[in-house]
């Protein structure tokens, strides 16, 4: 049973990958499209001409490519917004020590993928088509306008995205697509750990609202949430007829999420409306006791709301107590795959780092190294007394 390796994953082992953000309501990059953009992509900065551009200082050289002092700054400051996250939300942190060997990691995968050939020129159009709908821009060019006006070089951008896709690919060849899980190592975990995934009813839901709301919601100094005034009676029949035919659609046969995506207001809308998981006790009484009572693939007729009409399915309808194992198979391959991702990819790292050259400069430290990768080598000049500078033996040329 062989599991493919999601982009999620990628981004945890490899970090600055470029992921595909949460949809946003206005035309600004979501924050972390935000992060992967100040990680500028560095081959694009290291230009140097005779002309009187500043060379900037270079820490790392891996094979024909390089890193620089700028940078490593650059990931500390997106490393300090992940340090923030992870501490807000209780979880482990990065090791500020580790962001050189990230970069190298970057490198040797970018390199890689030449060497076998990968493109990500589709895959980028693609992801790039994806930001913009979470922007609610119309066009590419609103959305390299949006980044523009956030200080973002969209060419660098675009790179950086390219980059992070031809990682996600060489690691998903190269490594994830040789990792098998098996039913029975699946089995044997359920097995060992079933009584920990004993959870409450609970519901996953999918919605498409249709606003009667002409304003957005805004935030009161006490940080709450408050609507704008009530709609008249004409915007509110108006929603009401709107909701009453996206239903008439799906009695008829539409797919939810294809309608969410064309009619919903609400910022669910490019990801088919989900809304993710509730448990008992966390809706109003109204919705709990009509979403509680369908099944999975269900769905209510419109309901009004404060924001205006809203129609919910029930994706998925988990009963209380230990769930089958049918239920958690695929979580469970998923636990065992990234279980044995993480020491295979820094294994396969680290004999990238073993065929490459690599040559840091003193004072920084690879946490990645490995004790039998090439080093640079210099020798004495000649005994006779050459004032010529000692030469530095070289790899293939590329030094």
């Amino acid at each position: 049973m062989k599991h493919s390796f999601p982009l999620a994953l990628v981004i945890a082992a490899i970090p600055a990958i470029a992921q595909q953000p949460a949809a946003q309501q206005s035309q600004a990059l979501p924050p972390e499209t935000q992060q992967v953009a100040r990680q500028q992509a560095p081959q694009a900065q290291h230009q140097a001409t005779s002309q009187g551009s500043v060379v900037e200082e270079i820490i790392a050289r891996i094979n024909n490519s390089i890193v620089t002092r700028a940078d490593l700054q650059r990931s500390k400051e997106a490393w300090q917004e992940d340090v923030n996250k992870a501490t807000s939300q209780g979880l482990e942190a990065p090791k500020e020590a580790d962001l050189l060997r990230d970069l190298i990691d970057q490198q040797l995968l970018i390199q890689k993928g030449t060497e076998l050939g990968i493109s990500a020129d589709t895959d980028l159009v693609k992801r790039l088509d994806q930001i913009r709908q979470q922007i609610h821009a119309d066009s590419l060019e609103d959305l390299e306008k949006a980044a523009q006006a956030q200080g973002v070089s969209f060419e660098d951008f675009k790179q950086n995205i390219k980059n992070g896709i031809i990682q996600e690919k060489v690691i998903q060849q190269e490594v994830g697509g040789r990792i098998t899980v098996t039913q029975q190592e699946i089995q044997q975990y359920y097995d060992l750990h079933k009584t920990e995934m004993e959870r409450p009813e609970q519901v996953r839901l999918s919605e498409i609202l249709i606003s009667t709301q002409k304003a957005p919601p805004v935030k009161t100094e006490q940080g709450k949430t408050a609507l704008p005034a009530a709609p008249d009676a004409q915007l509110v029949e108006a929603a009401e007829k709107k909701a009453d035919s996206v239903y008439q659609q799906l009695q008829s046969g539409a797919k939810f999420a294809d309608l969410a995506k064309a009619n919903s207001d609400g910022p669910t809308a490019t990801a088919g409306g989900d809304l993710e998981y509730f448990k008992r006790g966390t809706l109003s009484k109204e919705l709990e006791d009509k979403v509680f009572a369908l099944q999975a693939g269900q769905y209510t007729q419109p309901i009004r709301t404060n924001q205006g009409w809203v129609i919910l399915e029930v994706t998925e309808h988990q009963a209380a107590g230990i769930p089958p194992l049918k239920d958690v198979a695929p979580m469970i391959g998923q636990r065992l795959y990234m279980t044995a991702m993480q020491p295979a990819l820094r294994d396969y790292l680290t004999k990238l780092r073993e065929d490459a050259y690599i040559d840091i400069k003193p004072g920084y430290v690879d946490t990645g190294a490995s004790p039998n990768e090439t080093k640079p080598i210099y020798t004495t000049a000649e005994a006779s007394g050459s004032n010529k500078p000692a030469k530095k033996k070289k790899k293939l040329g590329l030094f």
